[in-house]
């Protein structure tokens, strides 16, 4: 069931021809900056990935891949990406990429069981990225260190688009707010997850709320996190779990929060065991990319992604996806954009 909110009032602030200008000079620009500050080298990424190897993103384990059979390797199938976050590791093996160095790419993902709205799309574009570290960088300390690089060129890049298109005044506070997502609980104890990231992204306009997967002191997850890429069960010096977290902006023309990156340190065999375990995945440990992490063949990493449209659109103030990126829509969905004068894609 598809989902459309369109502000009232709302205007686009650039025209088709300067919102495509908009949309290279950011992504240009970004992708240097994000490279040049976590020292990363850029690779070329698969579409799609032998089926039955582990190597493709379960998301949140319900989220099924689209399949299809190859002629020339007798039918055996293969699934388009959900994210690359098991491939990129495999790849610093591979590549014999040193301690404190990475790479980054361009991931295009399908994501046919998405819900359709303003912020999700079936088709995801994003800088998939992973960097090789030491047994002592498995910390929050370090972890907060790599999202206040990567914020730096965040805010490099909105600079970028007001000297390019002087309308779109900055938004982002000079410094991100990090909190634990017990914290933020305990914060907003009669809101909901979502509602919880709303009210703390609006009152300091840039979070990274740490710890996504593990349960809370109510039982739930902040949200959900597959068992076996980020690390959120190991438990960090500030005394809870987890090595992982969502990177928040308040987006100014929705009014609400918006999740930009999704980014942790990876387990390293002992959290991909307990990990396995705890969800009832353990049958997976048979799989090629787990066998590779549980035989130590696999660099310690911190990675995650970074959604190109949702950044293009945070920046541009735009208040649809699809006036970013070209996609399938409801034909209902189309008509009302329309009608409020909003042209997707």
């Amino acid at each position: 069931m598809s989902k459309l909110q369109i502000p009232d009032g709302y205007t686009p602030l650039l025209n088709l021809k300067q919102t495509e200008m908009g949309i290279k000079s950011i992504k240009d620009f970004f992708q240097i900056n994000l490279s040049s500050e976590l020292r990363l080298r850029r690779v070329t990424a698969p579409l799609f990935v032998e089926s039955g190897t582990g190597i493709n993103d379960d998301l949140n384990g319900v989220e099924r891949p689209v399949r299809f059979p190859i002629r020339d390797m007798n039918d055996k199938h293969a699934e388009i990406v959900h994210s690359l976050a098991k491939w990129k590791r495999l790849t610093l093996a591979e590549y014999e990429i040193e301690e404190g160095f990475g790479i980054y790419t361009d991931m295009n993902a399908i994501r046919a069981d998405e819900e359709l709205d303003n912020l999700h799309s079936l088709y995801v574009d994003q800088w998939d990225w992973e960097l090789v570290i030491g047994e002592q960088d498995r910390t929050v300390a370090f972890l907060k260190n790599v999202v206040r690089r990567i914020y730096a060129a965040m805010l490099r890049t909105e600079y970028l688009v007001y000297e390019l298109f002087p309308a779109i005044t900055p938004q982002l506070p000079p410094e991100i707010t990090f909190i634990h997502a017990e914290e933020l609980l305990q914060r907003y104890p009669t809101l909901d997850a979502k509602q919880r990231e709303d009210a703390i992204t609006k009152a300091f306009g840039a979070v990274f709320i740490i710890g996504i997967g593990a349960p809370l002191s109510n039982g739930e997850p902040h949200d959900g996190r597959a068992p076996d890429y980020d690390d959120w069960s190991t438990i960090g010096e500030d005394g809870y779990p987890g090595l992982n977290g969502d990177l928040l902006v308040w987006n100014p023309v929705l009014m609400k929060s918006v999740e930009l990156s999704s980014m942790g340190i990876r387990v390293d065999a002992t959290a991909l065991a307990y990990q396995l375990k705890v969800r009832g995945k353990e049958e997976r440990l048979s799989l090629y990319f787990h066998q590779r992490l549980m035989n130590n063949e696999l660099p310690l990493s911190i990675g995650g992604g970074i959604g190109q449209s949702r950044l293009c659109m945070y920046y541009l103030r735009k208040a649809h996806i699809g006036e970013i990126q070209a996609s399938l829509w409801p034909c209902e969905m189309r008509e009302q954009a329309k009608e409020q004068g909003v042209f997707l894609i």
